[in-house]
């Protein structure tokens, strides 16, 4: 198991047909995103339709899981139990995706030390044995 951040009284997410590729990568500790097979236009969160081309053909782009703080914010109101206070929700921008970010949760960095720009890397939150979560936290050299 990895380091856990957050409590198990989390709820879990829901998976359908469209995200359920992503999930499956992410429970392999693979950070993936769909790529339309068409246009090559790459999007997160996974959808049905291309929304450049409107295709339906996709397929998966594994990335580095390298990136950088877009913007954040610092919470101070638990939305689960046994939620360690102040926790940071931040939209990384993801390098080699085509220009997407995405949303997730800052760790191992004290909310006073986080400014935009600020590289991160991609550190995986083993929820179960077959759910997990991708968090960022700050680079290492």
């Amino acid at each position: 198991m990895s380091e856990r951040f957050f409590p198990d009284s989390m709820p879990p997410p829901l998976a359908d047909a469209t995200t359920l590729p992503w999930w499956e990568a992410a429970s392999e500790h693979r950070l993936v995103v769909q790529r339309c097979t068409a246009c090559e236009h790459t999007r997160h969160p996974p959808a049905p339709v291309c929304p450049q081309c409107r295709s339906a053909e996709a397929d998966w782009k594994e990335l580095s899981g390298l990136g950088e703080v877009y913007t954040y914010t610092t919470v101070h109101r638990p939305i689960a139990g046994e939620q360690e206070l102040p926790f940071l929700i931040a939209v990384i921008a993801l390098e080699d995706s085509g220009g997407l970010r995405m949303i997730s949760n800052l760790v191992s960095v004290s909310p006073d030390d986080v400014s935009i720009g600020m590289p991160v890397e991609l550190v995986w939150e083993d929820m179960s044995d077959d759910l997990a979560m991708p968090r960022f936290r700050p680079r290492r050299g």
